[in-house]
């Protein structure tokens, strides 16, 4: 196992792949943060708390993107959730596009949160971005549909991306490339 790498090759594929439960289960206590996250700052109005889990959240996907998945503190706690059940391979490189996209959420509403916290009558752009990721990650646990894979699919099919050599699988195949 390369200790830097976005994904492995296992036998039977030609391209990298990534535990579609780890995943699941990573998704699953993002969302868990930020419902805490949200209930906390637009419910209870303690804004405070938005710029701590999205910070986390931003060190998390940078772990992941930069690093490797499996050193992210919530796939390795998801890891604890699943690590009875068989792996369930994905592909590797739209779950890339989709976390880049977690990435720059969770950066912006970062930003925003510490830009904007003295400040709370500003605070619907962060919102709105908070409704998106909630969104973004209740489809990736509630239904294992990744929409930012979507996205990626989206991209090369209307070629804003270059098609990847390798043909990367989603779940029950919803984003082949060709």
């Amino acid at each position: 196992m390369k200790i830097i790498s976005f994904g492995e090759y296992i036998e039977g594929t030609n391209y990298k792949v990534l535990d579609e439960r780890r995943l699941r289960a990573s998704a699953g206590i993002m969302l868990l943060l930020g419902i805490i996250a949200s209930i906390n700052g637009f419910i209870l109005q303690r804004y405070l708390i938005i710029p701590y889990i999205s910070g986390f959240l931003m060190l998390n996907f940078i772990i992941g993107i930069f690093i490797n998945p499996k050193f992210s503190p919530t796939v390795f706690l998801g890891y604890l959730f699943v690590y009875k059940q068989s792996p369930l391979p994905i592909g590797a490189v739209q779950k890339k596009f989709a976390w880049s996209l977690g990435l720059v959420l969770s950066g912006v509403i970062f930003g925003l949160s510490l830009f904007l916290i003295n400040d709370v009558s500003y605070f619907e752009p962060v919102c709105l971005l908070c409704i998106i990721c909630l969104i973004l990650l209740y489809f990736e646990t509630a239904f294992g549909i990744c929409i930012g894979c979507k996205l990626y699919n989206l991209a090369i099919f209307l070629k804003l991306l270059k098609k990847p050599a390798e043909r990367p699988n989603c779940m029950g195949n919803a984003c082949e490339t060709e």
